[in-house]
């Protein structure tokens, strides 16, 4: 869900040059505190302050900035991991439970989540290593309502409507139908496990495994569709190329400040991004990312888990005291928080849009786990590798004129390539 830039011998000794001194100021002031490293960064960083500050210990706070990866690994080799880590992807937990850094850990009473969501953080051994504290709701087109009154009902209404509003673009007649942030290679998977779990739901955990056919129908079936929509002349804020040099945050800002582009796929922290650029008493809504009919499509999610590292001082404890149904209120009542735990009371959230969220979220049968976050090393993608960097050459080329049935015989063997190379499919 977030950026991470590759590993190198400096980044790896910045983080354990970070880390020494972290842990002496966490022993110089009387009790030794948890310390916990987290993604987060800004406002996601306060909040989460402001929740441990209520655990019964001290408890200090690290943020290891976007590759969270590389700055625990080289914590490990410095001798001086933190006792708890906050991560972003399933894979990480049960790769680090196999090299033994991690203990079991377990939930509370109060603790349960979404059927398929525990088991991502199992290791075959049938133990616990994790527990998801946070969640990403990742099927949502944002729109503001003055802009564009009526919402697509299904995939071919989005496929008129942005044919429409393209060709009044073209004309400088109106806002482009599409903002995207195409230079962060998250989005672009984002759009497609959205149109996958629509268009082959029975393969969308297939591609997760070891033997998964990269270059199958459901694979191609997928990105048709996908062709199909990003070809349009004018769907995006000065075309494809631009688009490839938008950033996330630019692209929300392109909706709900500039109005240069009518709608925005993006998550449900999408709200956190627009607050601060909202012009007037006029705020974003969203509709669910729209499916073959009516209604919507399965619900995408992402997630990020607590794990406690081996022999760590009150890490198992503190991971336990995140999975409280109350532990989470003070970032519930702020809003821009999510919680993965159905035990979390719906009245908790702050406005009926987090309640409506928090609802779609306990659906039976309709969720999904980002599959981008569970494919097995480089390829799940960072910076410039990875299905990232793949989706977004298929975007350049779907957008610059290359007809779809050449983009995609690319863009599969690409995706089959690097699959092998990682031991996940082919």
């Amino acid at each position: 869900m977030r950026p991470a830039a590759r590993t190198s011998r400096r980044t790896l000794l910045r983080a354990a040059a970070a880390g020494a001194t972290a842990l002496a100021a966490g022993c110089s002031g009387g009790a030794r505190s948890v310390q916990v490293a987290v993604v987060w960064s800004t406002s996601e960083l306060d909040r989460f302050r402001e929740v441990v500050a209520g655990y019964p210990a001290p408890v200090q706070v690290v943020s290891a900035g976007n590759d969270i990866d590389a700055f625990l690994r080289a914590r490990h080799l410095a001798g001086t991991s933190p006792d708890v880590a906050i991560l972003p992807r399933p894979g990480l937990v049960t790769e680090y439970a196999q090299r033994g850094w991690l203990s079991p850990v377990r939930g509370s009473t109060e603790y349960a989540v979404p059927t398929g969501l525990g088991e991502l953080l199992t290791a075959e051994s049938g133990q616990r290593y994790g527990v998801w504290v946070k969640a990403a709701h990742k099927s949502l087109v944002w729109h503001l309502p003055s802009v564009l009154p009526v919402q697509p009902a299904n995939w071919d209404a989005l496929v008129r409507r942005t044919q429409e509003l393209g060709a009044l673009a073209r004309r400088d007649a109106g806002p482009a139908p599409l903002a995207i942030g195409a230079a962060d290679g998250w989005v672009l998977t984002d759009w497609f496990e959205n149109v996958l779990a629509d268009v082959a739901p029975e393969s969308y955990n297939a591609l997760a495994r070891a033997d998964a056919d990269w270059q199958g129908r459901p694979v191609r079936d997928t990105l048709d569709r996908l062709a199909g929509l990003w070809s349009i002349n004018g769907a995006f804020v000065g075309g494809g190329r631009r688009a490839l040099l938008t950033q996330y945050e630019e692209s929300v800002i392109q909706v709900v400040h500039t109005k240069r582009a009518v709608m925005l796929v993006g998550a449900d922290f999408t709200a956190d991004v627009a607050d601060p650029f909202q012009r007037g008493p006029e705020a974003p809504v969203t509709f669910r990312f729209p499916g073959a009919e009516p209604g919507g499509g399965p619900l995408i999610v992402g997630g990020d888990a607590a794990v406690a590292f081996a022999d760590a001082r009150g890490g198992v404890e503190l991971v336990e005291w995140l999975t409280r149904a109350d532990s989470f209120q003070p970032w519930l009542r702020a809003g821009g928080y999510l919680s993965p735990n159905t035990n979390v009371a719906i009245g908790s959230y702050r406005d009926r849009v987090g309640q409506g969220l928090a609802e779609e979220m306990r659906t039976p049968g309709t969720l999904r786990f980002d599959l981008s976050d569970q494919l097995p090393g480089a390829f799940t993608g960072s910076d410039g590798v990875g299905i990232w960097r793949i989706m977004q050459g298929f975007f350049a080329d779907v957008t610059d004129g290359v007809r779809a049935s050449e983009a995609i015989r690319r863009v599969t063997g690409l995706l089959a390539a690097a699959a092998r190379s990682a031991e996940g499919g082919r």
